[in-house]
């Protein structure tokens, strides 16, 4: 069918098949522009829906955005053709390029079993990119862009190297399967999992008759001709119990987790300050670890969706693909590879360039934990002390003195612990979290809820270290198998704080706190890890006893960026 736009014609042919080697079939939608010629292929495959309205899927998600951008559906675009985490076309195909919306298999209206994140959905995203290319519409030129479950789709599919893959833009989305979304050091992260299963794949499920998505284009359910509960039950898998029975980085997890030194295609890896547990870590271990000579690093704030749809990320967005897809000369070859918002505690942000992450300048400061004075101090102290949690029921935090100085932390951290716990293991939940001069404390507005400055898990059955990948300052654990403790042993441990970025004002506070359970801003909370198989007797029963002083001389250590001046 043709539709016009406020801009221009374009051409929407929906529910295009894409035949896959198995013999199944992917239904997707396409945008084109209503011209002759061959155009650059931008593709997004996931398991929202490609029929579902933003509006409908996301209502609240979608008033937030028009608040913060009331043209979202206006002056360029009607708002026809927006979907959950992925482009609007009516803004992209009048530069150009094409535009192809795919169901995953198994979902909307593409047949098929679903896996979500699994290898076959991987290689079928291979394969609908070897189709678009070869397409008489395409300049056999294809990138990638999306979101979230989109972007996690893009590291994974990268790495098999379709031939005609050119670039990619991995909006907010996890590169490794256990550490960056499934098991935060080692603690299992169910409390997304469990809603978004039933909620945003399961409501999507081809053939499913329960289903209240409609499709605005056709007034019809946008999971196709009812299937038999039966048949729904066999044409899935069991995901968060799949999640649940993989305790350890196996080959389950493997498969889900790109090998991202195979990564050769140039790519704008977009990160989120504000996304602990899943839109945060996997997208800067992205950057580094792909073997791409053309590569970005951009850090924002913000919830996880409405930096991407706001103009001046959108326009970001198109000089990437300009250059890349269009070999335009644009300036963008010299872009500087690090872009980073700088946190303010008024949860705005300064857009710094940078050249390398973490920044060369960066002065890698050892803040030391003194549990006599709940204190965090540039000086071992000389006193031995303890501190205790119970797991659940308590905490223990450590505090700095108020800055005299404007003082910078931007990178990754690592906090370095001598414990012992009262059980066979322990769970550690850390958090960094500013204080204001009057005592209050600031949060800050995250991915998906309000949230602190940083935050790090570790199980201490799950310490052991692979030398050979952990840096100074990115421990990185095998999660191979459980060591348990002997309880009321002392034991080092590294627990990973995720990277983080927060100016403090001249008599304002950093705090460490400890606990053995999440740390909730507003409650209920989205990202929890509290599952009653995963969390056993042995782990909500426990109290950790912290170690400070020089035989145990427990330590942050923070990035300190000095001015450049």
């Amino acid at each position: 069918m043709n539709t016009t736009s406020e801009v221009t014609t374009m051409i929407f042919e929906k529910n295009t098949p894409i035949p896959m080697s198995d013999g199944n079939v992917l239904r997707c939608n396409v945008f084109r522009p209503d011209e002759p010629g061959q155009f650059p292929v931008l593709m997004a495959m996931g398991a929202y829906g490609k029929d579902i309205h933003f509006e409908d899927g996301y209502n609240p998600q979608w008033k937030t955005l028009k608040i913060l951008y009331p043209e979202l559906d206006q002056n360029g675009s009607s708002g026809q053709y927006l979907r959950w985490e992925v482009i609007d076309p009516e803004r992209w195909v009048p530069d150009g390029f094409v535009v192809i919306q795919i169901d995953s298999r198994g979902t909307g209206m593409s047949p098929g079993y679903i896996d979500p994140f699994g290898p076959v959905e991987t290689r079928d995203y291979y394969e609908a990119i070897e189709w678009a290319a070869k397409e008489p519409w395409s300049s056999g030129k294809v990138g990638l862009i999306g979101v979230s479950y989109l972007a996690m789709k893009q590291w994974q599919v990268a790495a098999l190297r379709p031939p005609h893959l050119s670039a990619i833009v991995p909006w907010e989305g996890a590169s490794d399967f256990y550490r960056d979304s499934g098991r935060h050091g080692g603690i299992f992260s169910n409390g997304f999992t469990y809603a978004w299963w039933p909620r945003q794949v399961l409501s999507n499920q081809h053939g499913s008759g329960q289903s209240t998505h409609m499709d605005r284009d056709t007034g019809k359910r946008t999971t196709g001709e009812v299937l038999a509960e039966n048949l729904l039950l066999g044409n899935r898998t069991d995901h968060p119990n799949d999640r649940l029975k993989h305790p350890f980085d196996d080959a389950w997890h493997r498969e889900r987790t790109p090998d991202l030194s195979r990564i050769e295609v140039p790519l704008l890896s977009a990160v989120n300050w504000g996304g602990p547990g899943m839109h945060l870590r996997g997208n800067v271990e992205g950057f580094l670890q792909a073997s791409s000579k053309d590569k970005w690093l951009f850090a924002h704030i913000g919830t996880h969706f409405e930096s991407f749809y706001l103009p001046h990320y959108v326009k970001i967005q198109k000089r990437f693909f300009n250059h890349f897809l269009k070999n335009v000369d644009n300036g963008w070859a010299t872009e500087p590879q690090v872009q980073l918002a700088i946190r303010q505690v008024n949860d705005t942000a300064v857009i710094r360039q940078e050249n390398e992450w973490p920044l060369a300048r960066t002065q890698w400061t050892p803040y030391y934990l003194d549990a006599q004075e709940s204190s965090l101090t540039l000086t071992t102290p000389s006193t031995p002390s303890q501190a205790q949690y119970l797991s659940g029921q308590s905490s223990a935090s450590f505090s700095t003195p108020v800055f005299e100085q404007e003082t910078e932390f931007t990178g990754p951290v690592v906090l370095k612990l001598w414990i012992s716990s009262s059980r066979t293991d322990v769970d550690i939940f850390a958090v960094l979290r500013v204080f204001d001069p009057s005592g209050q404390e600031i949060t800050f507005v995250g991915a998906h809820e309000r949230v602190p400055m940083a935050m790090g898990w570790l199980r201490a059955s799950h310490r052991k270290l692979d030398p050979k990948r952990s840096l100074p300052y990115r421990p990185y654990h095998t999660h191979d198998e459980r060591e348990l403790l002997t309880p009321h042993e002392i034991y080092p441990v590294d627990v990973e704080i995720w990277p983080t970025s927060m100016v403090f004002p001249k008599g304002y506070r950093m705090v460490l706190t400890l606990q053995g359970a999440d740390f909730v801003v507003t409650a209920p909370g989205r990202l929890l890890h509290n599952h009653p198989e995963d969390r056993d007797e042995e782990l909500q029963q426990a109290q950790c006893t912290i170690y400070t002083g020089a035989e145990h001389p427990s330590h942050l250590i923070m990035p300190q960026i000095p001015s450049k001046g």
